[in-house]
């Protein structure tokens, strides 16, 4: 049930979230809605809200819970699925995501969220927040459900960059490793390769140098490197982060959604059969509901940019309002916890690896 904002929470305290309300494929209905949701839970986030105004008022208007908590950033263009990352980076400027993603820039906000276009988000923002110094290729992480004891794996890249050098996946392992530590609170994980078997003698020239990169690296940088894992590894409970190249993330990632639907479509069959079925369904209606919610994966919606100068989540191009409120939510955690500064930190310290060969002892925690 929608109600009123905690009043002693003031506009100054709140962190500000910019969110593109014109990026998702169920229209911004469905975003407003989400963010009505979140600021339902959570009084302390506020919300730059970026689209065409004559649409966004109204839709504002009827969400009680959302008064005084949202900011309308008036902006006509949109940047749709089909819009080539090499257009809107040319012909972006007043549309929704590239004001969404200015307001990070501008420190108005201290994250992003849309769920719009990746490529042409990705792309506006590395030319807009640009790449952390030291940064070859950005990544996208996501969190996996899994066996592990805080009830999820992470995932990168999942489709910032097709291609992938040993290096880069070093370098994934290294802001994994923060990311987790950050979000996660586990002050050494677990990172597994992904390859098509655990035996060090499988995979291409590339995933041998990376296995060796990130194994000579591991005490230095302070996780556990556990060597290669499979798919079957991605929900288990064999690391805490799984390190592949974007290709191969998004196959996967895509793959799991694909799955987790077909699986909750066969639930709903099979127990709407017969009568039987159905009486068998109500006396098992608690642990049902535990088990979707488990494998819901809009509850764990949200991909972070991991390697630029600012948070930016990308939310799936089909959420809904539960999801749109866990990828808002994901950005306000991030942001609480102040980790764009840490990850900057991190990464600054892979420089500090490779020239003396130490990771300094504070490269996650900078002096406030």
């Amino acid at each position: 049930m929608t109600g009123k904002p905690d009043q002693s929470v003031t506009k100054s305290d709140r962190i500000m979230i910019s969110v593109d309300a014109m990026g998702g494929d169920a229209g911004p209905a469905v975003v407003v809605a989400g963010l009505a949701m979140s600021a339902d839970k959570n009084p302390n986030i506020g919300f730059l809200l970026h689209g065409p105004e004559n649409i966004l008022k109204p839709l504002v208007a009827k969400k009680r819970v959302l008064e005084d908590r949202v900011e309308i950033r008036d902006a006509q263009k949109i940047v749709t699925m089909d819009d080539k990352p090499s257009q809107v980076m040319r012909n972006g400027k007043g549309t929704s995501m590239w004001s969404t993603i200015q307001a990070v820039k501008t420190g108005e906000a201290a994250g992003a969220v849309s769920c719009g276009n990746t490529g042409a988000l990705m792309a506006l923002s590395m030319l807009r927040l640009r790449k952390m110094p030291g940064v070859n290729r950005p990544a996208i992480a996501i969190l996996w459900p899994s066996s592990n004891p805080q009830g999820f794996n992470v995932m990168l890249d999942v489709g910032a960059d097709v291609r992938a050098d040993a290096e880069d996946l070093l370098q994934y392992a290294l802001m994994g490793t923060s990311y987790v530590r950050n979000s996660m609170d586990i002050p050494r994980p677990r990172i597994g390769l992904l390859n098509v078997g655990t035996e060090e003698h499988k995979g291409h020239a590339e995933l041998k140098e990376a296995h060796a990169l990130i194994a000579q690296n591991a005490e230095k940088a302070n996780y556990d490197f556990v060597g290669f894992v499979e798919g079957s590894d991605l929900p288990g409970n064999a690391a805490d982060i799984i390190v592949t190249d974007g290709f191969t993330g998004n196959v996967a990632i895509k793959t799991g959604e694909g799955t987790a639907s077909l699986l909750r479509s066969a639930l709903r069959e099979a127990f709407e059969h017969s009568l039987l079925s159905k009486l068998t369904a109500v006396l098992a209606y608690a642990s049902l509901g535990r088990l979707a919610k488990r494998i819901d994966p809009r509850r764990v919606n949200g991909g972070v940019f991991l390697g630029l100068n600012g948070t930016v989540v990308k939310s799936h191009g089909g959420a809904d309002a539960i999801g749109v409120s866990a990828a808002i939510k994901l950005a306000f955690r991030l942001a609480e916890q102040g980790f764009a500064e840490k990850l900057a930190a991190r990464v600054a310290s892979v420089v500090e690896l490779t020239q003396n060969g130490t990771v300094p002892q504070d490269a996650e925690h900078p002096p406030k």
